[in-house]
């Protein structure tokens, strides 16, 4: 289980470090994993839940859940970076607009479980470890990741601002020529 577990880490921070076009970004959101490891680890103490495979399954959706909320506010960080914001006032200012979504859904995910999580129907004893894990690493990690990933961010992150308004130039440039494309070609066909 511990590899599959490891395997879904890897997984998703490739796909990130294909999306992201960086290596750092990718592994400044998967500073959040850990942050929920703590989380469903102090849950399952506090209910007196014991390790299983349904926790281990738990765990891996843990990993997939938080990750969004990092990605979240890390995209918005480089979208405002991209359009010319300094790397500290775009990091307050993706906080700040992220909060209440992240918030939102966390609280709606959080809410979605509790009754797996309170034993409520059939068959739930075997699934309410899950619902545990998730809840307790969902809640401290959404807590945590909106101040520890900023941090982060601002730490790993050592490229000029410059960057990336050079990097929303060339983004722009390739959609005024993919959209000059077209009209280039017919005009040459009816020539």
């Amino acid at each position: 289980m511990l590899f599959a577990f490891g395997l879904a880490i890897f997984l998703v921070y490739l796909v990130m470090a294909s999306q992201f076009e960086s290596l750092v970004h990718p592994f400044v959101i998967m500073f959040s994993i850990p942050l929920a490891l703590v989380g469903a680890v102090l849950a399952l103490k506090l209910t007196g839940t014991p390790i299983s495979v349904v926790v281990f399954i738990g765990l891996i959706m843990l990993a997939g859940i938080v990750v969004k909320n990092a990605i979240v506010l890390i995209d918005r960080v480089n979208q405002l970076r991209e359009e010319g914001h300094t790397k500290r006032e775009a990091i307050i200012l993706a906080a700040e607009s992220r909060l209440r979504p992240i918030t939102m859904t966390t609280l709606a995910t959080l809410l979605g479980f509790l009754p797996l999580a309170i034993g409520l129907g059939e068959g739930s004893e075997v699934r309410s470890p899950m619902a545990i894990t998730v809840i307790g690493g969902l809640a401290v990690s959404t807590l945590l990741t909106l101040v520890v990933i900023p941090v982060v961010y601002e730490l790993v992150d050592r490229k000029a601002d410059a960057y990336y308004v050079e990097r929303r130039a060339r983004k722009d440039n390739r959609a005024e020529g993919d959209a000059d494309a077209p009209a280039h070609d017919l005009a040459e066909s009816h020539s």
